[in-house]
């Protein structure tokens, strides 16, 4: 699919594996509208790739229809990536056999409520304005990559609510592309492993912390660019015959419990 004089959206865009995937759909001819609730990473993007800054919170529907409509606006939106996501790690249970100690089910709920209910109501508001797209020479009105992660099939200790998260991501993409394929629009999944990304950066002595995690990889034995993964996310919004697919990015990594 051709993204030249489209609109794009890309929540989480401001930094890491977001803000590679708006730096190549500009260089393919996008316009990106970079929603995210970091201001100054954002708008600092939308300067560099003459896009445009959203500040959206997943979990506002008006914020994301605010977001979509203003893409809509400016040319056909065509491409849709689901970036947008946070971490969590707690046991289950705690060591004392208190329920105060069991996970919390406050973070649980919010885990689920930003990386899955938030990455559907954007598929879901996203896609509803791509239906109303001319379609292209093939028939295609537009296009959609949800970010899961390698959790949703190896989770470790503590990622309970993160695993559940991503797991649905993963579950709802074959059926979300059957209701997307009459109105000619393609979704697709992908689950990155260890992805170097500015969320180490809080580690003590981070680039050791990243190294011993590497080891970790089948192959190479590193963590991942922001711009190998952001490649085929790029790959699925252009392939016309990638459809319905969870493309794991990951080195043959499999996770060990911890």
């Amino acid at each position: 699919m051709d993204l030249t004089n489209s609109t794009a959206i890309v929540t989480g865009g401001a930094s890491g594996i977001g803000a590679a995937c708006v730096r190549g759909l500009a260089v393919r001819g996008a316009t990106v509208v970079i929603a995210d609730l970091q201001a100054d990473k954002g708008e600092a993007l939308a300067e560099e790739v003459k896009g445009i800054f959203a500040q959206v919170d997943v979990t506002n529907t008006e914020q994301i229809t605010a977001a979509v409509e203003q893409a809509a606006s400016i040319a056909p939106l065509r491409a849709c990536v689901n970036s947008a996501g946070i971490g969590w790690a707690q046991r289950t249970i705690g060591k004392d056999g208190l329920l105060d100690s069991a996970h919390s089910l406050e973070a649980f709920a919010k885990v689920v409520a930003i990386n899955l209910i938030g990455t559907f109501d954007v598929t879901r508001q996203a896609a509803t304005v791509m239906s109303r797209n001319e379609p292209d020479a093939k028939g295609q009105r537009g296009a959609i990559v949800n970010l899961a992660s390698v959790a949703a099939f190896d989770g470790q200790i503590g990622q309970a609510s993160y695993s559940a998260s991503k797991g649905g991501v993963v579950g709802m993409t074959l059926p979300i592309a059957r209701d997307l394929a009459a109105a000619g629009i393609r979704l697709n999944t992908v689950a990155p492993g260890l992805i170097d990304t500015p969320i180490y950066d809080g580690f003590p002595n981070p680039e050791e912390f990243k190294a011993n995690l590497g080891q970790n990889v089948l192959f190479p034995r590193r963590l991942g660019s922001a711009d190998e993964l952001a490649s085929m996310v790029l790959e699925l919004l252009t392939n016309d015959y990638m459809n319905a697919e969870v493309v794991r990015v990951d080195g043959g990594i499999r996770m060990p419990p911890k």
